[in-house]
């Protein structure tokens, strides 16, 4: 078991949103892609994040978008469709959403618009 699974999403949340606005990109971005990954609404994403809860808390919540199987590549050297655990293969996907979103790929890409399931 990944020691990320219980460390806190509210620890974690911060480095995404510096790591986005390092690169030009906000905030409001960072939440948009976490809204379309998880199914959370703005109310929902920060009550997560106000009451600390751990990443298993946070993915076990989720509502899951069907898209998100089109969310594909490497992350920390590792291919995220490969990945088996369920809870890491969430995690990764989020941390792959969140590079693309640093990189400069477009908001619309990185949420996979016109993407069909």
């Amino acid at each position: 078991m990944s020691r990320i699974f219980d460390t806190a999403f509210s620890a974690v949340y911060p480095l995404y949103v510096e790591k986005v606005e390092r690169k030009g990109r906000t905030r409001d971005e960072v939440d948009a892609v976490i809204r379309w990954l998880t199914g959370f609404d703005d109310e929902e994403l920060s009550r997560h994040i106000a009451a600390s809860v751990t990443f298993r808390e946070f993915f076990e919540a989720a509502r899951l978008n069907p898209l998100s199987v089109n969310v594909t590549g490497v992350v920390c050297g590792i291919r995220v469709e490969e990945i088996d655990d369920p809870l890491m293969y969430r995690i990764r996907l989020l941390d792959k959403m969140v590079d693309e979103l640093a990189k400069g790929r477009p908001l619309a890409k990185v949420l996979r618009e016109g993407s069909s399931a």
